[in-house]
């Protein structure tokens, strides 16, 4: 593997057979498993190959963010991003700790990716490329469920591609729609070839199993503002609208963790899902009609994601203190990618 891996990790409980699978797979291949505390949570994590931050080491970070960021929120993330920027990581990889590394989780990592590629614009429900089963990822509009794409072009093309999710098997990244309608576990085809969305292309992806490159830093932003079962998601949004103005796609490969999902309230993940259920259509659309700048200089993706969340916060998605912490956000960023 060129380089050495950075896994970042936030969490309320004590190590877990993910993250002991994780440190040990670091251990073995070179790389660092960063563990983001909270309030609620352990007073220590001690596993080889493993940097814990918690909560009080976390308020003194030489970061603006880390003097505005909101407790109790899985946006505590974001300084694990950070702290993962501040080692010259080329890339890092965003994981749960419910999510089991399989052998394939440790393959080399390289933007230039062969893959096929989806090319109807609208929403794509790229699950369905994967499997046979009715299933469709958290964040993807239900009154779009409906609609069946034209397919992939033919044959391989090779893309450069700064986002990569990685889909989980045995219980995916479904809403809470489809865990009281439908049957789990469900696991995806392994010999599936990468897929790729081009511009004007959307399907959320989320904070599981996803590969940043270097360049997508500035994209890894999470808003604290919005509900837990949104903030990735809507974070995906921003992410893949900047994504094309730096010529660029989220990509989408075949699962290389599972799951062993930690105890959830299904009613209250409906009740935290409500809002994306209402917005996240009207959101890329908004999104869609963006003006950006072009490029990949990171002076060029940080502008364009404060343009995304001004119109967020314009149209009254997010509210005005969200400004605050994205500015602090690329303050500290644009300071570690200089």
């Amino acid at each position: 593997m060129p380089g050495s891996m950075d896994v970042v990790v936030t969490t309320i409980f004590p190590p877990t057979r993910g993250t002991r699978a994780l440190s040990e797979g670091l251990q073995r291949n070179g790389g660092t498993l960063w563990i983001l505390g909270d309030v609620k949570g352990p007073a220590e994590y001690s596993l080889p190959a493993t940097r814990f931050v918690p909560i009080e080491e976390q308020r003194q970070l030489p970061f603006a963010l880390a003097r505005k960021l909101p407790e109790r929120h899985y946006g505590r993330k974001n300084l694990g991003y950070l702290l993962a920027a501040q080692t010259g990581a080329s890339f890092l990889v965003e994981t749960d700790d419910d999510n089991i590394p399989r052998e394939s989780f440790w393959q080399a990592r390289e933007v230039e990716q062969a893959c096929q590629v989806a090319t109807r614009t609208g929403w794509c429900n790229v699950y369905r490329y994967f499997t046979s089963e009715f299933i469709w990822p958290r964040g993807f509009p239900l009154e779009r469920l409906q609609e069946v794409g034209e397919g992939l072009e033919p044959g391989r093309q090779t893309h450069s591609a700064y986002v990569q999710q990685g889909l989980a098997d045995e219980n995916p990244d479904v809403d809470a729609v489809y865990r009281l309608t439908r049957p789990l576990p469900v696991s995806f085809e392994t010999a599936r070839e990468p897929v790729f969305l081009s511009e004007g292309v959307w399907c959320p992806f989320n904070s599981q199993n996803t590969t940043f490159f270097r360049e997508a830093f500035p994209l890894l932003y999470l808003p604290s503002h919005c509900s837990f079962r949104m903030t990735d998601i809507w974070r995906s949004f921003v992410a893949q609208r900047c994504l094309w103005s730096m010529g660029s796609g989220v990509l989408f490969h075949s699962a290389t963790v599972f799951q062993e999902r930690n105890e959830h309230d299904l009613l209250r993940d409906f009740a935290d899902e409500v809002s994306g259920y209402l917005a996240n259509a009207k959101i890329c659309a908004l999104l869609d009609g963006l003006v950006l700048e072009p490029g990949v200089a990171p002076e060029a993706v940080c502008g364009n994601l404060r343009l995304c969340y001004e119109m967020l916060v314009r149209e009254g998605i997010l509210p005005q203190e969200e400004l605050e912490l994205v500015s602090a956000w690329i303050e500290d960023m644009s300071a570690l990618l200089a």
